[in-house]
């Protein structure tokens, strides 16, 4: 299973993309080219996995902003039971 992505804006500063991850969906391997923030929309367990095969697992919030830097090669992966949605802002140069 895969995950639902929506580019819902994207203009020079930011560009803002949703994400909806059934229960063991994932975002595909990519990487931020800038600085990006996390606002998940449905809290949830999510598995991040780097391309050297390093996981951490972390607990979203609904609501709460996440911080993330740019350059980190990575995949996520819904780790619970339920859909998880979350918007990632990346923040253009």
């Amino acid at each position: 299973m895969s995950s639902v992505a929506d580019l819902q804006i994207e203009n020079d500063r930011t560009r803002v993309t949703r994400y909806r991850l059934p229960p063991g969906g994932s975002t595909g391997p990519h990487r931020h080219e800038h600085d990006y923030v996390i606002v998940p929309v449905v809290s949830g367990r999510l598995r991040v996995v780097g391309a050297d095969g390093r996981e951490v697992l972390a607990e979203l919030e609904a609501g709460v902003s996440y911080f993330r830097r740019a350059g980190v090669e990575h995949n996520v992966f819904n780790g619970g039971e339920r859909e998880i949605a979350f918007v990632e802002v990346e923040m253009l140069p």
